[in-house]
Formats: structure tokens, sequence, C-alpha cells
């Protein structure tokens, strides 16, 4: 039997649905693992989806209906520019720039972090023995 729902919980067994005639159905895990996307908006806009409902002894379990659900995501806008060429070649010319202040005959700053790093660990270990 097909009914609509709105998801009003989703936790680590599953999800909980109220359906339109003011039931909770139970929703199982794998059913919420297999459309996260789905559930997750679902939720969080509490738009009703459609469900089919399978009555047990104790509680309603339901699924959601495959082939009315359409989880096509429409952008509303442009998708923003992840890399600008301008400021790269800005970073790589600073880059070459401060590259001669870092002594040849030391650690570049990184590997001595690490090597500070690592002996304040190796007191505190020695501290706790």
């Amino acid at each position: 039997m097909s009914v609509r729902g709105k998801v009003i919980n989703i936790h680590s067994l599953g999800a909980t649905v109220r359906l339109e005639d003011g039931r909770l159905a139970s929703i199982p895990r794998a059913d919420v693992e297999a459309n996260q996307t789905i559930y997750s908006r679902a939720l969080g806009s509490r738009t009703p989806l459609p469900f089919d409902e399978l009555r047990t002894a104790k509680h309603v379990v339901a699924t959601l209906v495959r082939n009315e659900v359409n989880d096509t995501v429409v952008p509303t806008s442009r998708a923003p520019e992840i890399t600008n060429a301008l400021f790269e070649a800005h970073m790589t010319a600073y880059l070459k720039d401060t590259e001669e202040w870092m002594p040849p005959d030391r650690p570049t700053p990184i590997e001595r972090h690490f090597i500070r790093k690592h002996r304040r660990a190796a007191q505190f270990s020695q501290e706790r023995s």
C-alpha cells in the first residue's frame, strides 16, 4: 500500500516518518543508506515523500517508493570558480622569492616544526613512564 509521509527523524538505526494519517512508521537502515540524500533533504524541508507501507505485528515499516522519486538536483546558481590563474601566479612568485630566505644547511621550516613536536612528545611520554 502506498502512502505519503514526512521524515521527522534520521538516526543510526534508520529513520522515523509521520504518515499522512498521523501514524508513525519506521524506515529500515538499509533504505536510509541507499537514499541518504533524499531523506536528508526531506527532513530539512519537511516535504512529504511517497512510501510503501508494510504492517508487521508490532508496528508499521515503510520504504521509499522507487519509481516516484526524482532525485535530480538543479543548481540555483553557477558553481564557484575554484582556481584563479592570477592568484596562482602570485603565489608561485612569492614562494620563489622566499626560497632564498631558507638557509640551505638547515632543515626546512616544516621539518623543524615536526622535529620540535617529536622531541616534545618524547618528553611527555618519558614523564608518564
